[in-house]
């Protein structure tokens, strides 16, 4: 496995500077957020580190010359929109730029693009299907075309008032992922696997990983922790936000020694990069860089 972390908790650093902290920390991988240059929509979104819109030839050799280097690599090119917006307009452009990732990748030596299918939140499962299929297949089919992999985060992306009932992204479940990988049968189609979002639904973290360990291509390190007394007052229909707190790694609910020897007995050997949503370290840049080391000290050990 190759440990790194998300670039998007680093929003104020140039790509330059986050490969060279990095380095420093003793990362052999980033995460590198590339959406549209502008002003985010929401929390640890917006993040540009790469601009694939203007990445030339010679651009992306810079960028190759400064990750050889550090001795850093591109663990997987990031965006994290939702591409089923009801709004027809916000679906089309998110998809082009998708599109523009998924491009991009190749020019970078990466082979790996991670972001959400997203979901029309007023729906069900059902009534978002047809849709789903019908944006996806040819995305799947661009990809497969570049030689690129797409790995999906599980997140439910249901905390607030905005997201709700049903949330953001549809590939949340086992039951869902079956059904996508059957109806979307390519192998260049496959999950970022973060084990919070278990926590936050009351799955077991450990379940789906040997069933679908043909598909992991990606795993996001972040942890979760229930406040069982906020629950007990408002319950789990309530908006998670209200009941729930993003933590690093070691600082919430999930048993990571038995994560991490799940993922060794399974043979899975792709990037396991560090996200980071925790505010008890503070909302400062030292803070979410040293909430980064605290996370790597914990997880370190797994790497030998």
């Amino acid at each position: 496995m190759k440990f790194g972390f998300v670039t998007a908790i680093l929003p104020e650093l140039s790509f330059d500077n986050v490969l060279n902290f990095a380095r420093h920390e003793g990362f052999s991988t980033v995460e590198a957020m590339c959406w549209p240059v502008g002003k985010a929509e929401r929390k640890y979104a917006g993040v540009t580190h790469i601009d694939v819109t203007s990445l030339t030839k010679t651009k992306a050799q810079e960028i190759l010359g400064h990750c050889d280097d550090q001795g850093v690599s591109i663990s997987a090119l990031g965006y994290y929109p939702n591409m089923l917006d009801p709004d027809a307009e916000v679906s089309r452009a998110t998809v082009a730029h998708f599109k523009k990732v998924i491009a991009a990748a190749p020019k970078l030596g990466v082979g790996l693009v991670t972001g959400f299918v997203g979901r029309d939140w007023t729906q069900t499962v059902d009534e978002n299907w047809p849709r789903f299929l019908k944006i996806w297949k040819p995305i799947i089919q661009y990809a497969e075309d570049h030689g690129v992999k797409i790995a999906i985060e599980n997140c439910p992306m249901s905390f607030t008032r905005d997201e709700w009932p049903a949330g953001k992204n549809l590939m949340t479940t086992p039951a869902i992922w079956r059904r996508a990988f059957h109806d979307l049968d390519s192998a260049s189609f496959g999950l970022n696997y973060d084990p919070s979002h278990f926590i936050l639904q009351d799955m077991d973290p450990l379940s789906p990983l040997a069933e679908f360990k043909s598909r992991l291509f990606h795993i996001h390190a972040k942890d979760v922790q229930i406040n069982r007394a906020a629950l007990n007052e408002v319950g789990r229909f309530d908006f998670p936000l209200r009941w729930h707190q993003p933590r690093i790694p070691g600082y919430g609910d999930i048993n990571w020694p038995a994560f991490m020897a799940e993922l060794m007995r399974i043979g899975y050997t792709g990037p396991l990069c560090i996200e980071v949503e925790d505010d008890t370290f503070g909302k400062t840049l030292d803070g979410r860089m040293k909430a980064i080391k605290v996370a790597r000290n914990i997880l370190a050990p797994y790497f030998g």
